[in-house]
């Protein structure tokens, strides 16, 4: 029996789950974890000594409930890394909606899983001499100072691990950015620039997406550029500097603006 409220999703992933049987039988269960740790871009901060999880689920409103709440000014919901195609839904992405479903619907069992695991990687790393790191917003945009501020403090003070993000909301309060470092998201749209500008005003680090490598400058928007795709612990770089990237996939055909050059 589905355990899930599907009533807020499209029709068409709505029928894709109850017409399958392999998706009904995943949308009747809980997940199994709620971290990844191995991707090639995590994978580069392996090799430096940090070991990383990070947290993905449905972006922006494809679960019914908005999780980017910043993504239809920005227009970034479309090139985001999880939207491509239309239609039918992959096996990983109806992975990442039952688990922003399960965060939703199941917010005290979400959380139980979410500090379990990273007790147990936290652990983990203080044996094997590694950095502990957490990227609880893989795909999405969610304030986690809000709702697990005081155990992000304990797994901070007692065995060091970073948590970190990329935000496009540029006036989140963070009590300590030690504990909660935020890089800022740029994108180019019109609508989205007061947003920038405010970013850039409080001195925040800020991630831009370039088309092509050579694209990349040594300054933009009057700030130092340094590379970022030599791993994902943006907590490592200054804050008040351009961290660059370059455009992956279809992302390098996006017009929208989210991608410079």
């Amino acid at each position: 029996m589905i355990i899930y409220d599907l009533s807020k999703l499209s029709p068409e992933v709505r029928d894709q789950i109850l017409t399958s049987d392999k998706y009904t039988k995943w949308f009747s269960e809980f997940p199994s974890k709620i971290f990844n740790k191995d991707n090639p871009k995590t994978s580069k901060d392996f090799k430096k000594g940090i070991s990383i999880l990070v947290n993905y689920g449905s972006p922006a409103k494809k679960s019914g409930v908005n999780m980017c709440p910043m993504a239809h000014v920005a227009e970034c919901d479309t090139p985001c890394l999880d939207m491509a195609g239309r239609g039918a839904m992959n096996s990983v992405q109806m992975s990442r909606l039952r688990k922003t479903l399960f965060f939703n619907q199941y917010r005290e069992k979400f959380m139980e899983m979410f500090k379990r695991e990273v007790l147990t990687h936290a652990k983990y790393c203080q044996k094997n001499n590694l950095v502990c790191a957490v990227r609880p917003n893989g795909t999405w945009d969610f304030r986690w100072e809000l709702i697990a501020w005081d155990f992000m403090v304990e797994m901070y003070n007692k065995y060091g691990v970073r948590w970190y993000d990329y935000t496009k909301i540029p006036n989140r309060i963070i009590p300590d950015p030690k504990v909660y470092d935020l890089t800022f998201s740029y994108s180019g749209v019109k609508l989205y620039q007061k947003f920038v500008d405010t970013a850039k005003a409080l001195g925040m680090r800020i991630a831009v997406v370039f088309r092509h490598v050579e694209d990349i400058p040594t300054q933009f928007m009057g700030m130092n550029v340094v590379g970022g795709d030599d791993g994902d612990a943006r907590f490592l770089e200054p804050q008040g500097v351009i961290c660059a990237l370059y455009a992956k996939g279809k992302a390098v055909h996006d017009d929208s603006g989210f991608v410079v050059g």
